[in-house]
């Protein structure tokens, strides 16, 4: 098993501070452990315990989500909304990470 990157993407933001968009990079690192890179205008880098963890304190309900990077070869499950990335992972480790696609308004 190696590391895997991912983008924090965030389609609404709730505290009007990080914009909205890729906000964030970061690696998980085999032990689980997650060092995260914020962008914008104060740029800063953080060692999380766990992906949960940031998704608990930044994930604003689902307003942000993971987007893998490392995408392996495998194909996705016919029938499901996961993310090539997104199906490593839970192979990999048995969680599924939180994705909410976007609120759309109506007219």
């Amino acid at each position: 098993m190696k590391p895997q990157t991912f983008e924090l993407v965030r389609y609404t933001d709730i505290s009007g501070v990080s914009g909205t968009g890729v906000v964030a990079e970061g690696c998980v690192f085999t032990d689980g452990s997650v060092a995260l890179r914020w962008h914008g205008a104060n740029p800063s880098t953080a060692v999380w315990p766990d992906l949960d963890s940031i998704l608990a304190v930044h994930g604003h309900c689902g307003a942000t989500v993971v987007r893998w990077l490392d995408v392996s070869e495998m194909e996705p499950v016919p029938g499901t909304d996961l993310l090539p990335g997104e199906l490593t992972h839970i192979l990999a480790t048995g969680r599924r990470t939180h994705h909410h696609p976007p609120a759309v308004a109506s007219a």
